[in-house]
């Protein structure tokens, strides 16, 4: 828990969406530090927004745990291009598939994919994301408001809808939510907005595939150190990013890889419906 940096970070800003190289101090993503244990041996899993952040940690775990994998990310292929030599590393499938999932086609090409070169699809994560700061109502465009829709709930629904014919029992599908969800911070208006109705998303889902098998619950990350943060926040924010929750630092990537491992892990059979929060000490409720 020591081992991170703290703020103040240095002054940094990137075009969005971001990308890893730019950081600094560069994420940990567990490239070193993660020891797989064979938890999702032969499983079959798309991660969106696979390239960096949350979804690079959760693809570099889910290779070492066994998984073969189709990694969704918009158009950062040097990013992309270094997650999928991770897991090949690992002896493990990476698929790299770019392109907008705003586009309800794009997403049934994705699991179309999946189901095409890996076998099927055991394991959904929806973690890609769009956020933009405002400071005024007046300032979010119509246009701005429903791409971050778009990107983050509509996908959602896209995605997992063309997903869960192909899932069997014991399939999980996790969705990335957020401490937005319960706690909106108002310059975020439509991301929070939006992660709100995932988490409602989740918790409706759950019940209406129970009897499929099939479980799904959400992760609510604190704040994280991603690409996400220099592309989109205000300077300021961006410096002491973090340092409002109690541990006193942004959490790193790989301090949630281990949530969406056991979210994907058979042995979780009993969990569902649920969000599992990630937020370095702050309660959630």
């Amino acid at each position: 828990m020591t081992d991170y940096p703290e703020p103040p970070y240095p002054a940094q800003t990137q075009p969005p969406p971001g990308l890893t190289r730019g950081m600094n101090p560069r994420p940990d993503h567990g490239e070193k530090s993660y020891k797989g244990a064979g938890r999702l041996a032969g499983k079959n899993a798309i991660i969106t927004g696979g390239d960096s952040g949350i979804g690079r940690a959760v693809a570099i775990a889910y290779a070492r745990e066994g998984a073969d994998l189709v990694i969704a990310y918009l158009n950062e292929n040097e990013d992309a291009g270094e997650v999928q030599a991770l897991v090949e590393a690992e002896g493990r499938k990476a698929i790299l598939i770019p392109g907008d999932i705003r586009n309800p086609d794009h997403c049934r090409n994705i699991v179309q994919c999946a189901v095409d070169e890996l076998g099927g699809v055991d394991i959904l994560v929806n973690n890609a994301a769009h956020q933009a700061t405002f400071k005024d109502i007046g300032d979010i465009s119509d246009e701005e408001w429903q791409r971050t829709f778009e990107t983050n709930i509509h996908a959602m629904f896209y995605l997992t809808k063309a997903a869960v014919p192909h899932m069997r029992p014991g399939s999980a599908v996790i969705n990335t939510a957020s401490v937005n969800s319960d706690m909106p911070n108002p310059i975020l208006l439509a991301y929070a907005t939006t992660k709100g109705a995932i988490q409602n998303f989740t918790g409706g889902l759950a019940q209406m595939l129970a009897e499929r098998g099939i479980r799904v619950n959400a992760v609510a990350p604190g704040p994280i150190w991603t690409p996400l943060i220099p592309s989109t926040m205000p300077e300021d924010s961006v410096k002491n990013f973090g340092k409002q929750v109690p541990m006193k630092r942004a959490g790193q990537p790989a301090e949630l890889a281990t949530t969406y491992v056991m979210l994907a892990d058979p042995l979780s059979s009993y969990t569902s419906g649920t969000t599992v929060a990630v937020t370095g000490g702050k309660p959630f409720i």
